[in-house]
């Protein structure tokens, strides 16, 4: 699959905004602050309808204006596909596939799958779990529209739930209520947690040769889920810890709660005691192994989307990840192209992005 183009309007600081991209490798650079970030966001909305960012659709709408345009057009097995998008401030986003809306978000999924990597992923081992949470959200929701569907439920019912137990603090007679939504609330979790599991045994089957290379043979990593029910049922959990809830006003137990474990094959604990060196190589593990399930579940490859992230990275580990993205149609931003010069890494088509506008540069 690739992006052909992408049209942009009243998005960010683009007024107008028509790109054609090249099959292979694409460059945007320029300096900080001209819109090479906001590019990348907008594609990725288009075939996700969220932003990598967590920004709310009101907020990438430009100054003085109460809507935004994204078209895109992707090619899938010789098939183009046109998604447009309307961004409004004051109601939800309008989705179109070949001018025919369509009711559902979800509804989109399947049609172009994106793996973005930011200087941020790299830091997606040492911070805090949300993010580790959100990194198996975001790609299982991509590759599995049943996992969406299901998440969208749990976080719904979640946000029901943590009301009715604030209404329950001040009107004790509620309480009876809570046994329905503990019962939907395991229901949908249940299947959350089952298909999370098995993600992480997909990514087990893939990472650790690709740390072992990236590391130049020195270690291998394993990935643990860490469920916040331990080792009883969702059921249990709900029971067991309803007071603590109470008194907390929040649902304290579930996979809104749990993380990932990055454990070297010497049993560090990467999380917490590994070297910030040793995080973002896991960290880049990661990201390849995204890459490679992506292959192997689509029997396609993904759209790359690399954001200013070659300049966090040691010439080793940057010549591993260009090394890794052969027929993947990547676009990259960067500062300078001087991390390119001397690289047999090729260059198909080079943007020049100052000031909200792109200049073909070849």
């Amino acid at each position: 699959m690739v992006i052909k183009s992408l049209k942009l309007k009243n998005y960010r600081n683009y007024d107008l905004l028509d790109l054609k991209f090249d099959p292979k490798t694409n460059i945007l650079y320029g300096d900080n602050a001209q819109g090479k970030t906001n590019i990348l966001e907008a594609l990725y909305l288009s075939g996700t309808t969220k932003s990598h960012r967590g920004t709310k659709d009101r907020d990438v709408i430009q100054f003085g204006y109460d809507e935004s345009h994204i078209e895109t057009i992707i090619e899938k097995r010789n098939i183009d596909f046109q998604i447009d998008m309307h961004l409004k401030k004051n109601s939800p986003k309008g989705i179109a596939i070949d001018k025919v809306p369509i009711r559902r978000a979800g509804e989109l999924f399947g049609i172009v799958h994106f793996v973005f990597f930011s200087p941020e992923d790299l830091n997606i081992i040492k911070e805090g779990p949300a993010g580790r949470r959100r990194f198996i959200d975001l790609e299982l929701s991509q590759l599995d529209k049943i996992y969406l569907n299901n998440l969208s439920n749990y976080n719904r019912i979640i946000n029901q739930r943590n009301s009715l137990l604030k209404d329950i603090y001040g009107q004790r007679n509620l309480i009876e209520t809570l046994d329905i939504w503990d019962m939907q609330l395991a229901e949908y979790g249940k299947k959350i947690l089952e298909r999370r599991k098995q993600f992480i045994k997909q990514v087990n089957d893939i990472i650790a040769d690709i740390h072992y290379k990236l590391t130049g043979g020195k270690e291998r990593i394993t990935l643990t889920y860490e469920s916040s029910l331990g080792n009883i049922t969702f059921e249990t959990a709900l029971s067991k810890y309803r007071e603590r809830d109470l008194r907390m006003k929040s649902t304290t137990v579930g996979p809104h709660r749990d993380d990932i474990c990055f454990t070297t094959d010497a049993g560090l604990d990467i999380r917490k005691f590994g070297s910030q060196g040793q995080q973002r190589t896991a960290a880049l593990s990661l990201k390849l192994s995204e890459i490679e399930l992506v292959k192997e579940e689509l029997n396609d490859t993904p759209i790359l989307l690399l954001d200013d992230v070659l300049s966090e990275l040691d010439k080793h580990r940057q010549n591993y990840l260009l090394d890794s993205i052969d027929n993947i149609q990547t676009i990259i931003t960067c500062t300078g192209l001087d991390e390119f010069v001397n690289h047999r890494f090729s260059i198909n088509k080079i943007f020049h992005i100052k000031n909200g506008h792109a200049v073909n540069a070849n």
